[in-house]
């Protein structure tokens, strides 16, 4: 169930209704890095002297040097921020992806986009979440040895399930209800989050990642509601 939510989230990327998304969201945070990258470049030469003279060496003009040596650190933060910016431009763009997964494979069954401010908060919640995928990597790697991959995954895993299946609930469930959902079904949650956490920690793919999580934990949640359990929100036949 979790291996087919996720490739049916990956053949999504791929329609024209939400490759346009993708692209946004991609095109988005590469501006976004391109603006802070200029402004870091004309804040060096704004507040570093013009030059400075050093023995046996000359004059150097230091504000010169330095805001085009900051362009050196352009591939370092896309490293590491890339996927948290991505992530939270692919919150905003969350919704119009559910939309569209729910419309083309579930057009008996469409959810309720949520409010402004509901979608707001989710996206700042996976955004936070990536984010401590990065922190925890950085942390924990050097004290766990062979065995931080094992936490690191699983721990993350349960955090980015979590919020994104949340996400994809909220569409048809109260909170409370998407939250018992959840947890009856904390397995499957976590194995697909620990897949989207793998994914996020490999450049470049990691920019498309978080609307590949949210169209497949939407098809996570229509699997996970459609079966035929006591408990099922949606029953098939």
């Amino acid at each position: 169930m979790v291996l087919r939510a996720l490739t049916l989230g990956w053949g999504d990327l791929l329609r024209p209704r939400i490759l346009s998304l993708v692209l946004a969201g991609i095109g988005l945070t590469v501006a976004l890095f391109v603006a802070l990258q200029a402004g870091a470049f004309w804040l060096i030469r704004l507040f570093t002297p013009g030059s400075l003279t050093l023995p046996w060496i000359g004059a150097i003009d230091v504000g010169n040097t330095l805001s085009w040596g900051s362009l050196a650190l352009f591939p370092l933060m896309g490293f590491f921020l890339m996927a948290p910016v991505a992530a939270g431009f692919a919150g905003l763009f969350a919704e119009n992806v559910a939309d569209a997964v729910e419309r083309i494979h579930y057009p008996a069954r469409p959810g309720q986009s949520l409010d402004f401010t509901d979608g707001l908060l989710e996206s700042l919640a996976v955004m936070a979440a990536v984010v401590g995928v990065a922190i925890l990597s950085l942390i924990l790697t050097p004290f766990l040895g062979p065995f931080a991959p094992v936490l690191f995954y699983g721990a993350n895993g349960w955090l980015l399930g979590r919020e994104f299946f949340q996400m994809a609930a909220r569409r048809h469930l109260a909170e409370d209800e998407a939250r018992d959902l959840r947890r009856r079904n904390t397995g499957r949650v976590t194995a697909a989050g620990a897949l989207v956490a793998v994914a996020l920690t490999v450049p470049v793919v990691n920019i498309a990642v978080p609307l590949l999580s949210a169209a497949a934990f939407t098809h996570l949640f229509h699997m996970i509601s459609g079966t035929s359990g006591p408990d099922s929100r949606y029953r098939r036949g």
